[in-house]
């Protein structure tokens, strides 16, 4: 990657947070490789039943758009301002004081100004006052308002996809405008015409055909899965052995398919797995997996509420047929927040599910009351809390842990403490990065909402700096050399950014950390951890 990639001092030193000498209408987009994505492949377009496929590259001046674009976009703008009142507040309130400009990671890591969020947003806001307020009709350019041409279509298009949505500029915003909802709603009025990008609709249209985004069949999802079992013999001595679609099971488990896949998600589902297996040893504790819902993530919030919804119930339609009692899942961002801020509204609430209570140590999950879903950090900081786990933290003494807060998590659930306990109980090194960097105020990846894409690799770096400098910080002061996450976008996204901004720094799923530390029933001395790298003490 590094060498197809300028060098990082080189996209350092082309960082200008200075002010264009320009008015932002007057400087026109300039659509550039490195920066965006892909267009979407028609066949994805087509399963998702979205209108006007066909194929298109935004390099080139003809989009292939429909004659009467214009009034598709005004029709769909009109139709969110009827649907979503958050939507016409957010267009109205804003005060363009700034609050939110540096607050972004592509602004920092680009010096772009319509990366700032709140000019992002008013790339929507000028065609919402030219359309929909008398101000605007009566005042044009003056009272910030300009008709939709097709250069404002294309600014739209390159810079909704500049945007991971992880709202760290709504922590700012003193008048709490969702940054992000903007994006939501710009990305599914964009949609209208069939112009999203290949990264998200063909992810969404796998999930359609085979139930995760990777398009995995049933069979190879259970293969993968019997590939670990064998790996965790070798390591444990133990072997595991996960159930699938058991009707009457405890608990479902479902997690994003990134972590069956994609190293180094693969060593979290082993984490997973051991837990589950220990759980059932010692307490009879009966959690099952499905090749049907095989998928925690929700591209869906990519494209649209819609979407986004279709997707969710797939979830609750096997926990319905399986009749279990709860849903237990794993280490994801934006299953979370569709979960946390979105569920009831779209598909609950989930009144044919248990109210969710630990069986083994009585804890009552009542933020999980109406969603019936648990996340697993909170359910295996439950049972750290209560002495359920037999833990050997020296296991990952070799490893000098900070933390990241996933976006969605961290803002969109407020899940903030529960990982920082279980790594806390689960090895012995673990240092903070800087407060104005984590918690609420974490920094993105920069690769979410659909951007963890190869051919923008420029765009994911320079987003992706402000969080790998915090990370510098820590690595250069403690020796930090491993970079814990609970999401499997940032266990995909983030390997390439540190391996561009501090190579010396590792990336791994907390459930990887919880596994290296667990004391199985009947294990062999390890002289590894899931990785295969030698324990503490067993180099030789």
């Amino acid at each position: 990657m590094a060498d197809e990639l300028i060098k990082p001092d080189e996209l350092l030193s082309q960082i200008d947070h200075r002010p264009s000498g320009a008015g932002w209408m007057d400087t026109p987009v300039d659509i550039r490789k490195g920066m965006y994505c892909y267009a979407s492949n028609p066949k994805s377009v087509e399963t998702l039943g979205l209108p006007n496929a066909r194929p298109w590259n935004p390099l080139e001046d003809d989009w292939k758009l429909p004659e009467n674009w214009q009034q598709i976009v005004h029709d769909g703008f009109r139709e969110r301002l009827d649907k979503f009142r958050s939507f016409k507040v957010f267009m109205d309130i804003c005060v363009r004081c700034g609050a939110c400009a540096d607050k972004c990671h592509f602004f920092i890591g680009t010096g772009d100004p319509k990366n700032m969020p709140v000019l992002r947003a008013e790339l929507l806001r000028s065609v919402y006052r030219n359309d929909f307020t008398t101000a605007g009709k009566i005042l044009g350019r003056l009272g910030g308002a300009r008709p939709m041409t097709l250069d404002v279509l294309k600014e739209w298009w390159y810079y909704l996809f500049q945007c991971t949505e992880c709202r760290r500029c709504s922590v700012f915003c003193p008048y709490g405008i969702d940054t992000a909802e903007i994006t939501i709603m710009g990305r599914e009025i964009l949609n209208l015409l069939g112009l999203n990008i290949d990264w998200i609709a063909t992810p969404v249209a796998n999930c359609y055909r085979t139930g995760n985004h990777l398009g995995i069949q049933p069979h190879a999802f259970k293969d993968m899965l019997d590939f670990f079992v064998d790996d965790i013999e070798e390591v444990t001595g133990v072997r595991v052995q996960p159930a699938y679609m058991e009707k009457g099971a405890d608990i479902l488990f479902i997690t994003p398919s990134g972590d069956v896949f994609a190293d180094p998600g693969t060593y979290t589902c082993m984490g997973y797995m051991l837990l589950f297996h220990y759980l059932k040893e010692k307490y009879g504790l009966k959690i099952t997996w499905s090749t049907y819902a095989s998928e925690g993530g929700n591209f869906g919030f990519f494209t649209s509420h819609e979407t986004m919804k279709r997707l969710n119930s797939k979830m609750y339609a096997e926990a319905r047929r399986l009749g279990v009692k709860w849903i237990l899942g794993g280490e994801c961002g934006h299953m979370w927040r569709v979960i946390s801020q979105y569920m009831d509204t779209m598909n609950g609430p989930a009144d044919f599910l248990e109210e969710p209570v630990n069986p083994i140590t009585g804890t009552k999950f009542e933020n999980a009351k109406s969603t019936k879903m648990v996340h697993i950090a909170e359910f295996t900081a439950d049972l750290i809390k209560h002495g359920k786990l037999d833990l050997d933290p020296s296991r990952n003494d070799n490893k000098i842990i900070t933390f990241h807060d996933s976006c969605n998590p961290s803002r969109g659930m407020g899940m903030l403490d529960e990982p920082r306990y279980v790594i806390q109980n689960v090895a012995n090194h673990f240092y903070e990065m800087p407060a104005n960097t984590i918690r609420e105020q974490t920094f993105c990846c920069g690769s979410g909402a659909g951007l963890n894409a190869g051919e923008n690799m420029e765009l994911r770096m320079a987003g992706g700096f402000p969080r790998a400098n915090a990370v510098k910080y820590v690595h250069e002061t403690f020796g930090v050399n491993m970079l814990a996450c609970v999401c499997a976008i940032d266990r995909a996204a983030l390997p390439a950014s540190m391996g561009y901004w501090v190579p010396e720094v590792e990336v791994t799923g907390l459930h990887e950390l919880v596994a290296n530390a667990l004391i199985m029933p009947g294990e062999k001395e390890r002289e590894t951890d899931l990785r295969g790298e030698p324990l503490p003490g067993m180099e030789e």
